[in-house]
């Protein structure tokens, strides 16, 4: 990046990046992360309640995004010393910055999808139940 007519870099745990948005995209780029944050907008939420929120992301997945979040300290996760142990996953103060950014995302997105694409309902077929036999 230029500032000043200089060419600028940032360091950050080791890493070197050439922009913020490189930065940016360093922790909440790919396909799932921003997605997982969105709906931890919302406020805390199971595991469970993630992957029936965001149904065409594997539970395996799921898991190393929940992960990565919760070590770059924007994801808290709280363990209930229950049995079966429950865990909820809540966004940190610093997950809660993101949450103007992931709102001009998503507006983006929806006017993006209203003005060359289509919005429609998703009709889901009910799970069959297993015959005991």
């Amino acid at each position: 990046m230029i500032i000043n007519g200089k060419e600028m870099e940032i360091r950050l745990n080791g890493n070197i990046y050439h922009c913020p948005l490189d930065l940016a995209s360093a922790f909440i780029g790919g396909k799932w992360k921003t997605v997982v944050l969105w709906y931890l907008c919302e406020g805390k939420k199971r595991f469970s309640e993630l992957k029936k929120d965001i149904p065409n992301i594997t539970e395996k997945m799921l898991s190393l995004q929940l992960k990565q979040l919760e070590k770059d300290g924007f994801v808290f996760r709280k363990i209930f010393a229950e049995v079966p142990p429950r865990v909820e996953y809540s966004l940190t103060e610093e997950g809660k910055t993101l949450i103007p950014t992931l709102q001009a995302m998503c507006l983006w997105g929806r006017t993006k999808a209203k003005t060359q694409g289509v919005i429609q309902e998703v009709i889901r077929k009910p799970a069959k139940k297993k015959s005991k036999r």
